[in-house]
This record gives structure tokens, sequence and C-alpha cells, in this order.
């Protein structure tokens, strides 16, 4: 699972390549740039030590852009941004920076004529929180970045018109996250400098994602102003724009990260897009003309929003419960599609794999919220009778992100071994509209702890899993879920923090500058409401916490640093409680080594087994767990 295993991302199209970068766990998380043509395998573009990753908003994506074989990518070492000729070796094109990682580039576009590159560049040190601008610079490096758009909090998606002329791009300001509200902003363009833009449309309520140009110079962006992202046309008249498919539909997503694309224009006219409905994502073909939304059918079940198109050729990232993520190529012409990369060359007895079905349960208040159910699965070994197996409610991060029916053997590593398991997309979860998704809002820590107890006992009452063996985990925002459930109720026997918040004050003086007054919506203003951000930290009411905990925390986590995950620990540790502590060396937000990733997992299942009473049938390497009689 930790080495077979490569996350694949930022799939582009150019010409009759493919390029993609695969983040892989047995060489420390390096991120590689792989590239392949016709006839030609998968070869790595960029050697040891070379890593394209951005850390821009600290979560970083967009490290790539390519232009007729010409590539441009963020070094992770140093931040810079470079330029690799197809037989040449990798050359700077920024500046150096003032001291390590001070300048930071991301979300690159280049110019049609492959001259220029636009994208976000982020400042460190000169002021308490980076500064975050636009930039335009010669593709050649001859001349420093040039500022074109600044003052706003945050930027993102700069896109060229076909002509060179224009330049498109959204802004927003605090305390709004992206997904919130943005301004769609429009500037003509003259080699690097740009007159003042002007507003195309969105605002404080309004999310816009993806602008876009079509090949005949119309602005497209995606919009969620009925309560969900559908895609829009802005029209010659300057006029309100055209939904091409209303829908209760989402056609974006999210923005944690830089790169993503979800539509794509084709030679005929038509629009390529990736959208979710009920839970269900889709690849389809949308006419403009006449509204009709054709869906492919095709054998996956989970899309990555990184569509690309050259030609009649469709490149994305897609998988199913039993297929890997893989980079696939889709020739529309002739409806071949080819896999060019899986994320895990493993070979598995499809026996072997827990298949998800989904579900939708009550929860408090009288909502809705809704999962995929896998249960324990290994043809192998049978469950004695009448004995119901133990649950592993998974709660996922951001918390914005959604849970589909993937391929991950992070859970198959749970339902071989007699874990049913359940992915909970709670409220405050994207796929279900903005009311769904902004139901967590001023709610964080009693929502989506309500819609997790919710999920748990939604399966004990049909029977399939034992109410005495209920367990949670999640990573960033749901280890701080799963340290609210172990707090402040009662539903669960134990569970794992893997990179959780503890306390909420100090993420009103210290964290990155991307989620710097997030908890201001998810909690409420600070420091106004800070009885609130008290009240909901589970480190302020250890006198309610009895329940064993395995903290799992990365020693260079930025976003939520090692400090949240001592604080608990010190709590475990004065009230007697089992408690096992693992600080990964090295490791950020996230776990990206092998080794650790094993590591974690293998110290999940050896804690599950000492504090529910049983021996696992693996050979694990010994946890030092404190406090356990």
């Amino acid at each position: 699972m930790a080495r077979a295993s490569v996350y694949l991302s930022e799939s582009l199209a150019d010409g009759d390549a493919t390029w993609w970068i695969e983040e892989r766990p047995d060489e420390g998380g390096r991120y590689v740039v792989m590239h392949t043509g016709p006839g030609t395998e998968p070869t790595d573009v960029l050697p040891t030590p070379w890593s394209a990753r951005t850390r821009v908003h600290e979560y970083g994506g967009g490290a790539i852009a390519v232009h007729e074989g010409v590539l441009f990518f963020t070094h992770d070492e140093d931040q810079r941004l470079y330029r690799k000729e197809p037989e040449g070796e990798p050359v700077s094109i920024t500046p150096a920076p003032p001291s390590p990682r001070a300048l930071r580039y991301a979300d690159m576009d280049v110019s049609p004529d492959g001259s220029l590159i636009a994208c976000v560049r982020e400042r460190h040190g000169a002021s308490e929180l980076p500064e975050n601008e636009l930039v335009v610079l010669p593709a050649d490096g001859s001349a420093k970045p040039t500022v074109v758009a600044s003052g706003r909090d945050f930027y993102a998606f700069p896109r060229w018109s076909p002509d060179g002329r224009r330049l498109a791009f959204i802004e927003w300001d605090f305390p709004r996250m992206p997904w919130d509200g943005t301004e769609l902003m429009v500037a003509e363009v003259s080699g690097t400098s740009a007159a003042p833009a002007r507003l195309v449309a969105g605002g404080p309520t309004e999310s816009i994602f993806q602008p876009a140009w079509s090949p005949d110079g119309r602005l497209h962006f995606i919009s969620d102003r009925t309560g969900w992202w559908n895609l829009y046309r802005q029209e010659d008249d300057g006029g309100e724009p055209t939904n091409l498919a209303p829908m209760d539909a989402e056609f974006g997503g999210p923005m944690w990260m830089f790169g993503y694309s979800s539509t794509v224009f084709l030679p005929d006219g038509r629009i390529a897009c990736l959208y979710r409905q009920g839970g269900v994502q889709h690849l389809a073909l949308l006419d403009p003309t006449t509204g009709e939304l054709l869906d492919l059918d095709l054998p996956f079940a989970s899309f990555e929003p990184y569509l690309r198109s050259s030609g009649d050729r469709l490149v994305f990232v897609a998988g199913a419960p039993t297929i890997p993520h893989q980079v696939v190529e889709l020739d529309l012409s002739t409806r071949a599609i080819e896999t060019v990369r899986a994320s895990d060359p493993v070979e598995l007895e499809e026996s072997r794999f827990a298949e998800p079905r989904p579900i939708e349960f009550p929860s408090a208040g009288g909502r809705r919220a809704y999962g995929y159910y896998y249960p324990p699965t290994n043809p192998d070994v049978v469950a004695p009778d009448g004995e119901r197996p133990p649950l592993l409610v998974r709660i996922h991060g951001g918390p914005t992100s959604e849970v589909t029916p993937e391929f991950d053997l992070a859970k198959q590593y749970f339902t071989s071994r007699g874990f049913a398991y359940v992915d909970v997309n709670y409220g405050g979860s994207t796929g279900y509209g903005r009311a769904f998704r902004e139901s967590l809002y001023g709610q964080w820590g009693v929502v989506d702890v309500e819609d997790a107890e919710a999920a748990a006992r939604y399966l004990v009452g049909e029977g399939l899993a034992d109410p005495d063996r209920l367990l949670i985990h999640g990573g960033s925002a749901g280890g701080w879920t799963t340290l609210c459930a172990l707090t402040f109720g009662d539903v669960f026997a134990t569970g794992t923090s893997y990179y959780g918040v503890s306390d909420l004050e100090p993420f009103a003086t210290f964290t990155h500058k991307f989620e710097f007054k997030y908890n201001d919506m998810l909690v409420g203003p600070w420091p106004e409401t800070s009885d609130l951000w008290a009240e909901r930290s589970p480190v302020r009411h250890t006198d309610r916490l009895s329940r064993g905990i395995l903290i799992l925390q990365g020693d260079e986590d930025e976003v939520v640093p090692p400090s949240q995950a001592d604080l608990i620990v010190e709590a475990l540790e004065a009230k007697g409680l089992p408690y096992a502590y693992l600080l990964f060396e090295g490791e950020q937000h996230g776990f990206r080594k092998a080794e650790n990733i094993q590591r974690s997992l293998e110290a999940e299942l050896a804690f599950y087994g000492a504090l529910l009473g049983f021996e696992p049938a693996d050979d694990l390497p010994p946890l030092d767990i404190r406090n356990l009689k």
C-alpha cells in the first residue's frame, strides 16, 4: 500500500504528448514530471533531485505548464520557476529570492505564442502575512516578472485569451475562501504590462471557478450563483451570462489547490466537462448551442479535476473502486481509451476488494448526510457466527472535500482485516450544492460530529457494525472532527487523529495565509466569538475526554503545527488515558514518505487491537502505548 502507490495529478495535453506529475512515496515524496507520446513509454522528465512542487498557499498545485514541448515548473527546493527544453537542463527564469523560498510561483499559463508566462506569485518576508499578486514574465527569463495585479489578498486562474491580448483571472479577500465569493476580472495586456482590470462576474456571495476562453475568444466560467456550480458563457454584448447547462449539479469545486480544470473545448465546438450530481461523478460532452449534455460511457466512477484536451484527444485522471487512479487518454474520434499510467501497479484478486455502496442517512435536526459503506472483505476468513464487525468511520479533510467510490488501498487495508468502513460526506462537503456546503458554517465541530455519529448509528441499526466497537479517524479537518467526537461524544470507543486541530485559538494568530480567516467562517469571527472558539476546542475540555487516542503528526507541518498535537498529548497524559504519539521527521501536512505511510497504518491497527482487545494477525512493529492498563 505504501510503496506501490503514487499520487497522479496535473495531467496536461500538449500536441500528441501527455504530461503529468506523480508523487512517489518511495522517493521521499518527490514530485516527478512525466511525459509520453505516441508509441513511447512514460519517462521521467526531471531526474533526482528535481521535484516539481509549489508551496503557494502551502497546498500548492499548478506547478507545471507545457508549451510545444517546453516544460515550465516550480522546483520545491527553492520555489523558483524553471524552463526545460526537450533536450536541455532546467534553467531558472526567475530571480533568486532574498531568502529560501521567499518568492513562490504557481498556476502558470503560457501565452498562445509561447513568449510570456502569467502566474501567481507569493512573496514571503515583506510583511507578517505573505503578499500575493499576479505577474507576467518572459518565458525565456530575459527580464524580471512584472506585477499586473496586486492589492487583493488572493489571486488564481490567470488565463490568456487566444489572441494573447486579454488576461482573465479571479481574485478575492479575507475572510472569504474561494468557494465563498470571488471576482472574475479581465485585463487588457500589452507585453508584460496590463491596463486596470474590469469586473465581469462574481462577488462576496458568488464563487467563480476556472475562467476559460473558447477558441473563438469567448470567455466561459463556472459560477454558483444559482446555488450550484454551473457553466456560463459571457455574451459579447456584456449582458447577463448564459447558463449553458442549468442543473442541480456541480461543474466546479473548492479551489484548495491551483491547476484545476473541469472543462475544455473541442474542435467541433462542444465542451468536455466533469460534473457531480447526487454523489455520482460524470465526464460528459456539452453542446453549447442545443444544451444537450451527453454522458460518456466510461468504466470510471471517480475523476480528478485535471481534464485537458488537444484536438479530439482528452487527457484526465480517473479511477473506480477496483481501478487504480490512472492517467487516461480518450480519443473522441474513435472512442479508444488508453491507460498511460496507473497509480497502483499491484495485482490483487478482485474478490479481496470491498466494493462500496452509497448510503444516505438521517442526521440531527432533520438533516440528511451521505457516504460510502465498505463491508469487511477477505475470501480467506469468515467472522464468528452472530458477530458484527468493528466499524471505522472516516472523516475527510477540507472540510469541503468530497468522498467518492475510488480505489483506495488504505481502506482495503482495514476491510481486508475484518473492519467495516464508512467514508462520510458530512454537512460542509462538496457535491451537494452551496447550501449543503454552507451548513457547516458557524457549526464546525457540531454538524460534522453529528453526521459522523449518525453514520455509525445508521450502520449499527442496519446490523452492519458492532455498537461497542465504533472507531473514527481523519486527517486535518477530519482530525479535528475525530478529536471533537472523542471529547464531546460517547459514540466512538477510540480513534486516530492525523495532524488534527485540537485548539482553535492559536489559529487566530498563527497559521498559513490561505486559511488565516477560515475559522471565522467555520466557527465565528475572532475575537468577538472567542468564547465559542474555546467552547469548540477539544483540548479546552479535557474533563470530558475519557477515551484513548492515537496521534500522528508531521514535524514540518505549516498548516497544523506539531504544537496542536502536543496539546492533546499533554491532556491525555495528565488524565492517564491510553495514547500513542508518533511525530514523523520531514513530513508536512499529509504524509508523503513510504515508510511513514506504512508506519501510520500499522500503528492504527496495533492501537485498535490493544484498545479493543484483539490480536492483529499482522507481525506489527512495537507501538509505545502510554497508560495502557
